[in-house]
């Protein structure tokens, strides 16, 4: 099996030989994946979709080593420069199907055709979003008037007015969290809420307002402005849908990776799923969807696909070695 070459401008060689790995998505677990493939030396290619959630975040507080915070943009900049300087590429493009192919899996991008060992889903999950046209979306979100990560930036909504959008426990759940940063938290319903007696109960006990009639109209100007169906009119500083999220599992579906009742793609503790050779990291796994653990499970799965590939690589010299003594030798 041959591989391909790590030169200046990255790795190179024949489109039909086998890299050693494909990574799916670029967002942080899987340029970190990368990072830590390409330092020991394996070939490696990242097809990015451009479809992630880091890049729109304006400003992430709780990455270890950046005071001050940093941009999603920012971050995912420095990874990849990071991955170039040792000779990883990144490619845009959606990897349209993916098939197990013996010892090795082939994919197709467009009208492209990859070979590589191993596969890594760096995935990620969809946000179910409130409904609003998109450009008004993405600039809620830029500004912070939109939310998704209460972990992530709670701190920030702390002594503000919040309202967290959602109708079921999940939305309760979140509305209780934020509570504890001392915001005033009112929770409101896309439509009607399913919450029984008891929750609702817990959550007048916690000073949480709960809207009495759904969401009519969101519009988002120096503050979010809410008119619901009664039509009564409120304002917030802050909205965090709790709407849920779709991970992205088409890929590992099709290659029948088995998947959590939540939906995510199941692994190991070194991050492979059912199917051999094929590994998921970040968001796209069961598990706390923050940056940290994803780059610390996609440092589990390169260690991992390196040390597989080691073995693998020892096992085939071992047998030819011994092929090749075994024809030396004189027949008595």
């Amino acid at each position: 099996m041959m591989r391909l070459r790590l030169t200046n401008q990255g790795w190179t060689g024949d489109p039909e030989e086998v890299i050693d790995c494909l990574i799916v998505g670029g967002g942080p677990a899987g340029l970190t994946t990368a990072i830590y493939l390409s330092r020991f030396l394996r070939s490696c290619v990242v097809y990015d979709a451009a479809a992630g959630r880091a890049a729109s975040i304006p400003r992430s507080h709780n990455l270890p080593g950046f005071p001050g915070g940093i941009s999603g943009v920012t971050f995912l900049a420095r990874l990849q420069a990071q991955l170039h300087e040792y000779g990883g590429t990144v490619q845009s493009g959606e990897i349209d199907a993916i098939v197990a192919s013996g010892d090795h899996f082939s994919a197709s991008c467009e009208l492209n055709i990859l070979h590589a060992r191993t596969v890594v889903l760096a995935t990620g999950v969809v946000n179910k979003r409130p409904e609003m046209p998109d450009a008004m979306h993405d600039i809620g979100v830029a500004r912070g008037l939109l939310r998704y990560c209460p972990i992530c930036d709670g701190y920030e909504a702390r002594r503000t007015n919040v309202a967290v959008l959602g109708c079921d426990g999940h939305g309760a759940e979140e509305a209780e969290f934020l509570r504890a940063y001392g915001a005033k938290v009112t929770l409101l319903a896309e439509c009607s809420l399913d919450l029984g007696p008891t929750e609702l109960a817990k959550l007048n006990q916690q000073g949480i307002d709960v809207a009495p009639s759904p969401v009519e109209q969101l519009r988002l100007g120096d503050y979010v402005e809410v008119r619901l169906a009664n039509g009564l009119e409120l304002q917030f500083d802050t909205l965090y849908p709790a709407l849920g999220s779709s991970p992205r599992t088409r890929l590992a579906s099709s290659l029948r990776a088995k998947l959590s009742a939540t939906g995510c793609v199941l692994t190991d503790a070194h991050q492979q799923t059912s199917v051999a050779g094929l590994y998921a990291v970040g968001d796209v796994v069961e598990g706390l969807d923050q940056i940290s653990v994803a780059t610390g499970q996609a440092a589990v799965a390169a260690t991992a696909i390196h040390n597989l590939l080691r073995n693998r690589d020892s096992g085939l010299a071992s047998a030819i070695a011994g092929l090749c003594l075994a024809r030396s030798v004189p027949p008595t």
